[in-house]
């Protein structure tokens, strides 16, 4: 759900609590965040990215397609510590996630309302992020494992993407098949891997965990190999190292945001059938470009994948970094040089000759 700054000093939204407009708050200055050293950027930024400040403006959408329930769920908070109540830090950090269900909607809204207080109340919270963000996903699987024993209704599955921004750091951890990607400069960078059986190094890990795929489906039944929640089916988890061949770790990508890069979409795998990164990037920076809503190019998107095909619950939340319309890109024309083979000369010439004859 979108942050509306006129929301109640919590300054978060998550979904049901009804739609709010598009939020706008400046993050503090970046020279003040100690958490930039743990940055996995290595690339040198000059001086003028180094000054740049993010201004952050966020907007979702959601649709059921033509699914007979709803189990996508996602939140957006745009300051993680004050919203529970954890003032450790001066600087602000702002959480993102998006949840998508299978076998029912019980791990996905457990998810959702559970990984953001986790995250804050680990005792490394905030300097060691990246640590505390992949204890955190473990961590909450495992809270939801011995939920379910109390309430086997609950029993179901979700993948998980959160992204995290501080300063001018953005942190994306998944564990699925829903997909994160940063448009700089109108280029689409992805900043998550989806979590399939058809990728060659998840079927490694897979196997080397006891576990098989099987008609592009983990051990036969999940399209997926790393989810949260699952724990009531046969063979796919173990509690303890190093656990079942469905895995709740995620995997991490850090970035420094430079003026480059303009925004992030987060969606579902539903999005994703009918999108590619690119093409969502290309279409999405043309709706902002028309009018600089991110709420109202989130709903846009949704639809244009309906309008594709899509018949998966969709969702979108767009995390914009600039307040500023974004200016449209000119593509050079490059001098195109043509030339002909030998044997095309040849071929050629005799039709002209031939042609010569003729007259």
């Amino acid at each position: 759900m979108c942050v509306d700054r006129n929301l109640a000093d919590g300054g978060e939204s998550v979904e049901g609590l009804g739609f709010g407009k598009n939020q706008v708050e400046k993050t503090p200055d970046a020279d003040k965040s100690h958490m930039e050293r743990i940055c996995e950027n290595s690339t040198a930024v000059n001086s003028r990215q180094m000054s740049f400040v993010p201004v952050i403006r966020s907007g979702e959408w959601s649709d059921i397609g033509s699914r007979p329930n709803m189990e996508d769920t996602h939140v957006c908070i745009f300051d993680l510590a004050k919203k529970f109540g954890h003032h450790r830090d001066e600087n602000v950090i702002s959480f993102y996630g998006v949840f998508d269900g299978h076998g029912g909607q019980g791990a996905a809204h457990f998810v959702r309302d559970t990984l953001p207080r986790v995250i804050v109340e680990d005792a490394d919270f905030p300097l060691e992020l990246e640590k505390v963000v992949a204890r955190s996903f473990k961590q909450t699987d495992s809270q939801f494992a011995k939920t379910c024993l109390l309430q086997s209704s609950l029993s179901s599955g979700t993948t998980a993407l959160t992204a995290m921004i501080f300063g001018r750091s953005l942190l994306v951890a998944n564990a699925g098949d829903c997909r994160a990607v940063l448009s700089r400069l109108g280029a689409a960078l992805e900043m998550s891997k989806d979590h399939r059986p058809c990728c060659n190094r998840e079927r490694q890990r897979v196997e080397s965990l006891g576990g098989y795929i099987d008609d592009g489906y983990l051990n036969g039944q999940l399209a997926l190999t790393r989810a949260l929640g699952d724990w009531h089916l046969e063979g796919m988890k173990e509690t303890g190292e190093p656990g079942g061949p469905l895995s709740a770790e995620p995997e991490l990508k850090m970035v420094t945001l430079t003026k480059e890069d303009e925004f992030l979409i987060i969606g579902s795998d539903g999005i994703w059938d009918v999108f590619t990164s690119q093409n969502a990037i290309d279409f999405a920076r043309r709706r902002l470009q028309e009018h600089n809503d991110a709420k109202l190019c989130c709903k846009e998107l949704v639809q244009e994948a309906l309008k594709r095909g899509a018949s998966d619950n969709l969702t979108a939340v767009m995390v914009c970094f600039h307040s500023e319309p974004l200016s449209k890109m000119k593509v050079p024309r490059t001098r195109v040089h043509r030339s002909i083979s030998a044997e095309g000369l040849l071929s050629l010439r005799s039709i002209l000759e031939a042609s010569c004859r003729s007259l």
